[in-house]
């Protein structure tokens, strides 16, 4: 056999989500260049890895004792290049965190200049809905996490990093209309994100709280989505303030002032108590409590604005 590294961190992606779409997104790679290296190896071996039933990928059980022998495999190649950037004085090893998704406008802000000054560190960081980052959190995949809402159920440590402000908002032709905040809510579609999501949340207690029967017209998975969709003129929401700072600027989306609202919330850190932390992530915990103030001037200042 002469199967390489590359292709084994292909089809471990591949086998962890079911998908070459997903794990063409997660390894920055085009799906024909996923398709094309997952043949290649299985052309390698005898016997199916991956079948396709119903347009749907799924892995064999053989393919799954193959996958676990890769996550050995590859591992143990990550265990040579850290004790290589060990000997040679270099904080090494890997930094993995769970995003929920409206905090992929906030995170890489926070990792930027620490990945930059520790270029032997590997960075795994999963964007998904609060449901699954509380998941992960739970189960001990992690060392950190990324909410806006702190979960009631874990024993954790927190930082909080920046204020996290929620609008109504609607696209320039929307928002012009002569309507009573009632009427908005009302007789105007909403336009929500998935179950399970922080923002989902927030938007029905919001609209349970006032007693408002709204129109529920569509279900977006990601806040870009929903961004999107509200720009088009589909209908309003109540989005992140962090995540339409250039609609906002350039007019596609507007603020609409509704009583009660802005919601408010804080971004934090967050780590089970009983985590017992690897030097990259103590490095990584240091960092952000010493530099997240000039952070957040330097990135976020604009919020202030708001």
């Amino acid at each position: 056999m002469n199967y390489t590294l590359h292709q084994l961190q292909v089809f471990l992606k591949v086998t962890e989500k079911q998908s070459i779409t997903l794990a063409a997104e997660e390894l920055f790679l085009t799906q024909p260049a996923v398709s094309i290296q997952l043949k290649n190896f299985q052309d390698q071996f005898p016997i199916p890895l991956t079948e396709v039933v119903g347009r749907k990928l799924f892995v064999t059980d053989f393919g799954q004792e193959i996958a676990k022998a890769a996550e050995k495999i590859l591992n143990e190649v990550h265990a040579i290049n850290y004790k290589t950037l060990a000997y040679q004085g270099n904080l090494s090893g890997r930094l993995k965190l769970s995003v929920v998704s409206t905090g992929k406008y906030v995170m890489p802000f926070f990792l930027n200049d620490f990945m930059k000054d520790n270029n032997g560190l590997e960075l795994i960081m999963d964007v998904t809905n609060k449901l699954k980052v509380v998941r992960a959190l739970e189960q001990n995949k992690i060392d950190f996490a990324l909410v806006s809402v702190l979960p009631d159920n874990l024993k954790i440590e927190a930082v909080p990093l920046l204020d996290n402000k929620l609008f109504f908002v609607g696209s320039g032709e929307l928002v012009h209309e002569n309507l009573s905040k009632k009427q908005l809510f009302e007789t105007r579609p909403l336009i929500f994100r998935e179950p399970g999501s922080a923002t989902r949340n927030a938007m029905e207690d919001f609209i349970a709280k006032n007693k408002y029967r709204s129109i529920k017209k569509m279900e977006l998975t990601s806040n870009e989505a929903v961004k999107q969709a509200v720009v088009a003129g589909l209908g309003y929401s109540i989005m992140p303030l962090i995540g339409i700072k250039n609609e906002l600027k350039n007019k596609d989306l507007n603020i609409v002032e509704v009583k009660g609202l802005p919601l408010s919330t804080t971004w934090n850190l967050v780590w089970l108590s009983s985590k017992k932390l690897s030097p990259a992530a103590n490095a990584f915990l240091s960092y952000i409590k010493k530099e997240k103030e000039h952070i957040i001037e330097d990135c976020f200042s604009w919020i202030k604005d708001y």
